[in-house]
Parts: structure tokens; C-alpha cells; sequence
């Protein structure tokens, strides 16, 4: 499943569903177990996403790759990529959503 954010305050992020789902769960937008198909972050919910999202990613100490370790060999060897990695694009559109005082929506869906 694809996920789209989007605002006018910016483009659009496409994220597969496995990856916005705890990014959601920590900006306090999903609760219930089937993942919503439709959501909005309205400009007056921003200030308390933005600093979940903030208090996760300080909260997150996975290391961060080195560029000796990038090309280090096979799959045993590759690393994941970090929490602060994964929200900044979402954590970025909902900044700029709060600043211009737009809402931020998701959806759900193939994408195609």
C-alpha cells in the first residue's frame, strides 16, 4: 500500500504504508488497528505532531551510517535507515504545512 501526504504548503510524499504507519503512530494519528484509508493533521494539530515526531526522533539512537560503512559488502552488512531519515520529508511538509497554516492530509491507496 502506498501512502500520499500532501498539502499546498508543498509537494507530495509517496510512502509505503509500512514505513508511515509508525510515523502516524507516533504523531498520534492511529489508534485503531486497520490503517485508515483517509486522515488529516489540521494546521491546529501540527504544533503537537511536529513534536512527537521531534521527541521520537531525539528519543531514537540507531547510528547513523558512515560513508566507510555504505558500500561495506552484502546484504549482512547494509544498514537500516533511521527513524530521523524516515520522517524528515513528512516532518519538513508538516513545518512548512504549520507555517503557512495549511492542514496536512494523507490517503491511502496503490497510488497508480
Amino acid at each position: 500500500m502506498l501512502v500520499t501526504f500532501s498539502s499546498k504548503a508543498g509537494a507530495d510524499i509517496l510512502m509505503l504504508g509500512e514505513h508511515a504507519k509508525p510515523l502516524l503512530r507516533i504523531a498520534g494519528k492511529i489508534i485503531e488497528t486497520p490503517f485508515p484509508a483517509r486522515g488529516v493533521f489540521a494546521a491546529d494539530q501540527l504544533p503537537d505532531a511536529i513534536g512527537r515526531l521531534e521527541r521520537a526522533i531525539d528519543a531514537d539512537h540507531a547510528p547513523a551510517p558512515s560513508a566507510d560503512e555504505d558500500d561495506a559488502g552484502g546484504p549482512e552488512n547494509r544498514i537500516g535507515v533511521s527513524l530521523r531519515q524516515r520522517a524528515f520529508p513528512l516532518l519538513d511538509l508538516m513545518r512548512r504545512a504549520q507555517k503557512s497554516g495549511h492542514p496536512v492530509l494523507w490517503e491511502a491507496g496503490s497510488g497508480w
